[in-house]
């Protein structure tokens, strides 16, 4: 045997050993490859960083992983590779997808104005279990859930996840409805990852909503998992679906709950939005505006959870006091749960922030922390709460106000809002006018605001404000650098509310730096 022979051979040995490492629905997606892009792939990539291969035509071929590209050839890509790809996987339907048989794996094509292939992206499909752990209990809690997210966080991994919870665990009958064979895999047999739960395929993605509709009424499902909402005619079925009491989990287009809101196609799944005016006395009774936006109909979906991170969500829980209050002004803060590294899941504090044991009078916890003011301008309010630096919102009705200001004509008048406030024994602060130095005064009476303790009352409310962030966003916060005396009450203040905080810097920036949990030793 030649030197050369030799050489082809150990070359080709250790191909096949490393092709034996790799996973074995990666090394699929691999082999539908032309050889020479097979080779480079499994000589430059770790096929647990494989995200997907983009193969364009006249351009060099590439994988890409988390953070950068690896090129798999120094020469373009030619017609012929794109065509040795299409002969290797299944047939790409009217989406212009396509996938290998018995794996997650899409393959999407780009095509000229002849229908010619001239682009290829390969997308790698993985099933993870234990997704679903971080949003468990709403799954089997028998609730609708819809799930938001960018493109690539993982919608559809969830989705799944789920389905097998359902179906494996609660031995429920669930039906996924796949439209894009993306939930059960190419192929007449549906992929492990999905369990006992059973799989129908659309035959084109304009009848998604015939099929959800047949599955319902055919197949007797307890849930229906459907993967990318997107037009007025799904969720008119997802809606259909929800009435009959069947249980529906689903994604959508979308990455937020204010994406929805203000897409008219899909804002039915929310319960819809209509214009409704209202009469002087309760447009003066909420403190709006007479023409107000108002939800139609109950929402189709009881939850509403945003995949923020692989590990991270926001839940917007209930879903129709959520939509009601964002209407009606500022969108309500969602439970953020994120999973640790040791797979804990960590929900954020509803409590709010519990004040030191003896703060000065500025944050005393016996001061509202929501004003309401009835008849005087919200913005002289927000300024002045900003120039004391108070930790205080202001409120557009008296729901969680702690005190009301007013001014002295609307208090002769006694408006059902303010005797409301006295029935609940609120206190009504009255203001001689409607400017910035009355409620400046008003401010500074009802949170008793020392102009000699300016520097203390500045740090302990900077320091409240970012433990109300951190127990919302589960985020460290990092806040102004500030003396050993000041850091020292703040560390009080952190103490308090169950939060962590550890000092950085050098004089004279050292500061504060809050976190969630005791943070890891670098």
């Amino acid at each position: 045997m030649t030197a050369q022979a030799r050489h082809a051979g150990r070359a080709q040995g250790d191909f096949q050993s490393r092709a034996a490492n790799w996973d074995e629905e990666v090394e699929l997606l691999a082999r539908a490859l032309p050889p020479e892009l097979a080779r480079a792939l499994h000589e430059r990539t770790d096929p647990g960083e494989l995200l997907e291969i983009v193969l364009d035509l006249g351009r060099e071929p590439e994988a890409r992983v988390p953070g950068r590209e690896v090129l798999l050839a120094d020469h373009p890509v030619s017609a012929s590779d794109l065509e040795h790809v299409a002969n290797n996987v299944g047939q790409f339907g009217d989406d212009n997808r396509a996938g290998i048989e018995r794996t997650l794996h899409r393959v999407s094509a780009i095509r000229n104005r002849s229908g010619r292939i001239v682009g290829l992206t390969m997308r790698v499909g993985r099933a993870v279990t234990g997704t679903g752990e971080i949003i468990r209990d709403i799954v089997v809690s028998g609730q609708s859930i819809l799930l938001l997210g960018r493109p690539g966080i993982g919608k559809t991994t969830m989705l799944r996840e789920c389905a097998r919870l359902l179906a494996d665990e609660l031995r429920k009958r669930v039906v996924i409805v796949d439209t894009s064979n993306e939930i059960g895999g190419d192929g007449d047999i549906p992929h492990p990852g999905i369990g006992r739960a059973r799989r129908m395929q659309v035959k084109t993605p304009m009848l998604q909503h015939a099929v959800m509709i047949e599955a319902v009424e055919n197949h007797m499902p307890e849930v229906i998992v459907i993967d990318e909402i997107g037009t007025e005619l799904e969720a008119a079925a997802a809606r259909t679906i929800a009435e009959r009491g069947v249980q529906l989990i689903a994604t959508a287009h979308g990455q937020t709950l204010e994406n929805l809101l203000v897409n008219p196609t899909l804002n039915d799944l929310l319960g819809g939005i209509q214009s409704v005016t209202l009469s002087d006395e309760e447009a003066r009774r909420r403190g709006t505006q007479k023409s107000v936006l108002e939800r139609k109909a109950p929402p189709t979906f009881d939850v509403l959870v945003e995949i923020q991170d692989r590990d991270r969500v926001a839940i917007h829980q209930p879903l129709a006091d959520v939509v009601d209050t964002a209407l009606r002004g500022p969108m309500q803060t969602p439970k953020i749960r994120l999973r640790t590294r040791e797979g804990r899941v960590i929900s954020n504090v509803d409590t709010p922030v519990v004040l030191a044991s003896e703060p000065p009078a500025t944050v005393s916890t016996s001061k509202p922390l929501g004003i309401f003011p009835y008849g005087v301008s919200r913005h002289h309010v927000e300024q002045s709460i900003r120039e004391l630096d108070l930790p205080v919102r202001v409120l557009g009705n008296l729901d969680g106000a702690g005190a009301v200001l007013t001014l002295k004509n609307h208090y002769r008048r006694r408006p059902d809002s303010l005797r409301q406030a006295e029935s609940r024994g609120l206190p009504i602060h009255i203001l001689k006018s409607n400017s910035v130095s009355q409620v400046r005064d008003a401010l500074t009476r009802i949170y008793g605001v020392d102009k000699q303790d300016e520097a203390t009352t500045r740090a302990l409310a900077e320091a409240a404000a970012a433990i109300r962030q951190v127990k919302t966003t589960l985020r460290p916060v990092e806040i102004g650098p500030q003396n050993a005396y000041l850091r020292r009450l703040q560390h009080q203040l952190v103490a308090e509310n169950d939060l962590s905080a550890r000092s950085t810097g050098k004089e004279p920036q050292r500061r504060l730096r809050i976190t969630p949990l005791p943070e890891e030793p670098a």
